[in-house]
């Protein structure tokens, strides 16, 4: 891969966990919808229901973050843009889309 394609997935891996940490710190004060809580019951489970969609939000977000922290990694030590599994170079059409991405598409497919 070339330096300056290499310096703009750079970017972007950067714009990206800069998004992703002021999302997580956004949806910081996602708290336990009280049972003692003075409101209707479909007005409860609404609130409830919102809530477990931010925690989930959250959980992927920081696996997120891990992947993009890793990247950044693999950039420093020169092998990003290789696949973690068979070593093999990562299309540039999937760096694209994804980054982050450890895998090229063969073995994510082979993954599932």
């Amino acid at each position: 891969m070339d330096e300056q394609r290499l310096e703009s997935l750079g970017e972007a891996l950067r714009t990206l966990r800069t998004e992703l940490r002021a999302s997580l710190a956004a949806s910081e004060d996602a708290k336990p919808v009280s049972p003692d809580r003075a409101i209707g019951r479909l007005t409860r489970q609404d609130a409830m229901l919102a809530q477990q969609m931010t925690l989930e939000l959250r959980r992927r977000n920081k696996g997120r973050l891990g992947q993009i922290e890793a990247a950044l990694r693999r950039i420093e030590e020169g092998v990003y843009g290789c696949c973690v599994r068979c070593e093999e170079e990562i299309g540039e059409a999937r760096l694209k889309v994804r980054p982050e991405t450890p895998v090229c598409i063969q073995c994510a497919e082979n993954r599932r």
